[in-house]
């Protein structure tokens, strides 16, 4: 299954979404206010980044419908700069803006013919793709912000979907990058490993959870609750490069 088949990603943004407003609806205006799971970030940072992310997906569906090149962010400093003015508004118009944003993008989605989910638009990043890789984009940022929270979502709250196409698609971004340590990924929770890293080097084999395999290679779960070993044995779990 690709991860950007519209018959998965949409159900999952729609269930992730509402996971995520859930989980920001049962803080307390001054839990809001406290740091959250991401260096540096408070909880406001990160519902702030969520729903400016919407509007910056909402772009790119704007794009691939009408034609006219239209980016998600004018540059990174005025991304950060959207943060950070957003993580100091009043709490209740954070609030709206969450959801009020997340209803727009899923209204952009759900106007996009087949003829646009075939367009290419680019990704902040510079990367021409499909528009059907951006409900998927969308998918990442609600599930693992939800996480993010620090507020008692944990990786296995994800859908067993969302865990699998995330692990396959981070291990693909992954095993091109310099320093990848090659490893066998098995999910002890499922059937098939995913292969990490150079196609050349002997892998060790890493075992866990899929939803500790999976919060590993994302940076949301250290070594704990996995193991490795090599052809002689347990080995120490190696260091996941940084994903995004």
């Amino acid at each position: 299954m690709s991860a950007y088949e519209l018959t998965e990603t949409l159900p999952w943004l729609r269930s992730g979404t509402d996971f995520l407003l859930g989980g920001v609806d049962r803080l307390t205006d001054d839990e809001l206010r406290q740091p959250s799971g991401l260096p540096g970030w408070s909880r406001a940072h990160l519902v702030g980044h969520v729903a400016r992310n919407a509007e910056a997906l909402g772009r790119l569906a704007a794009w691939a419908r009408t034609g006219v090149e239209t980016p998600m962010y004018a540059s990174p400093d005025q991304r950060n700069a959207d943060i950070e003015e957003s993580a100091v508004l009043p709490v209740d118009r954070l609030r709206d803006e969450l959801a009020s944003t997340a209803a727009e993008l899923a209204k952009a989605f759900g106007e996009l013919d087949d003829a646009a989910w075939r367009a290419s638009v680019r990704s902040a990043q510079g990367r021409s793709i499909p528009t059907t890789e951006v409900p998927w984009m969308r998918v990442r940022e609600v599930w693992l912000h939800s996480v993010d929270l620090a507020a008692g979502a944990r990786m296995v709250d994800l859908p067993a979907g969302v865990l699998d196409a995330l692990m396959t698609d981070v291990c693909g971004t992954l095993s091109g990058r310099d320093g990848c340590p090659a490893a066998l990924l098995w999910p002890t929770d499922r059937a098939m490993p995913v292969r990490l890293g150079p196609d050349d080097t002997e892998p060790v084999t890493l075992t866990g959870s899929a939803a500790d395999l999976t919060g590993w290679l994302v940076g949301r779960g250290g070594s704990a609750g996995l193991t490795a070993r090599d052809g002689t044995g347990p080995v120490p779990v190696p260091v996941a490069p940084r994903w995004l």
